[in-house]
């Protein structure tokens, strides 16, 4: 990794949270619970999803590719984070460290791009129902979800590449429970100004870019909302979007303190607490939003309960 004979460092020790045992326990605990609750939500929305037929729509495709990428997001990070509890030192080689952060970058611009998409799709939907099936035909929504990863993909790549050109010739111990870039960034004896720029100038796009379309497809729903005359219809279209937005809000708020707010103005423990609350708690809160927020969810939930208790 790196040029020339600069390169000694083979692998990276990460710190993760504390040295004290007792803590380590704790969050241990309390982090693996995280992870099973987040695998298990997740998962049962996937199934509820490709099991109901009441939910064969666009919105619940993209729901159902929201939960595959919470699911790849949270599995990119605590695995390794569960090990750092256990065990005195964590280490892991440069080709490890790089494929976390690639997969980290990938699967969390995605969620950026799958939230964007969720926001056009209830735009099309309220503003515009009589376009809709056309709008958003299968063979539309099938090139929006592949053009969210290939653009994830892109983004990780940047990441990749400038991290990549960079040398490891001395410290080698990351203060972060996983191998993000601006700690890793910090270690290098080759920093250059652009390893630092670019990477912040396309994350820092893929957030203006994702944000101006939700909030465009918001401030449209909302002028539609308040011109509609039915009290009920009213409720049911912002009932369809609360979801959406208390997800929008928990993901934007934390990722842009992370990536778009410039590094001397917050702690490096300030920055593991962030880390956690985007990477592990919101991949864990989707599915219990969507499940206690959604009526068509939770009445596809009644529904295969009442089939299976028939059945059994």
């Amino acid at each position: 990794m790196g040029t020339g004979n600069y390169t000694t460092v083979t692998e990276f020790i990460i710190l993760g949270f504390t040295e004290d045992t007792t803590t380590c326990i704790i969050l241990f605990i309390v982090f693996l619970g995280i992870y099973v609750v987040t695998l298990l939500g997740n998962i049962s929305i996937i199934m509820l999803i490709r099991s109901s037929p009441q939910l064969q729509t666009p919105m619940y495709l993209f729901l159902c590719h929201l939960a595959f990428v919470d699911i790849g997001y949270s599995s990119s990070v605590t695995p390794v984070m569960l090990m750092g509890f256990l065990r005195e030192e964590t280490s892991i080689c440069v080709a490890g460290c790089v494929f976390q952060l690639c997969t980290g970058v990938t699967f969390g611009t995605a969620e950026c791009f799958v939230l964007a998409v969720m926001a056009y799709d209830r735009y099309v939907a309220i503003c515009s129902p009589l376009l809709y099936s056309t709008h958003m035909s299968p063979r539309i929504c099938i090139l929006l979800v592949g053009m969210s990863y290939l653009g994830a993909c892109v983004n990780a790549w940047t990441f990749a590449g400038c991290l990549l050109s960079l040398s490891f010739c001395g410290p080698n111990r990351v203060n972060h429970f996983f191998c993000d870039y601006s700690p890793l960034l910090k270690l290098s004896c080759s920093h250059h100004f652009t390893s630092e720029l670019i990477p912040s100038i396309s994350s820092g796009s893929i957030i203006v870019v994702t944000v101006f379309i939700i909030v465009l497809s918001y401030v449209h729903i909302l002028s539609t909302i308040l011109k509609m005359s039915s009290a009920e219809g009213r409720h049911k279209a912002f009932s369809t979007c609360s979801s959406h937005l208390t997800t929008v809000t928990l993901f934007y708020g934390t990722i842009t303190f992370i990536y778009v707010m410039p590094k001397s103005s917050y702690s490096t423990d300030q920055n593991k607490v962030v880390s956690v609350f985007y990477t592990v708690v919101i991949p864990m809160l989707n599915p219990l939003i969507y499940s206690l927020r959604n009526k068509e969810v939770k009445e596809a939930m009644r529904k295969l309960k009442a089939r299976t208790h028939w059945l059994s």
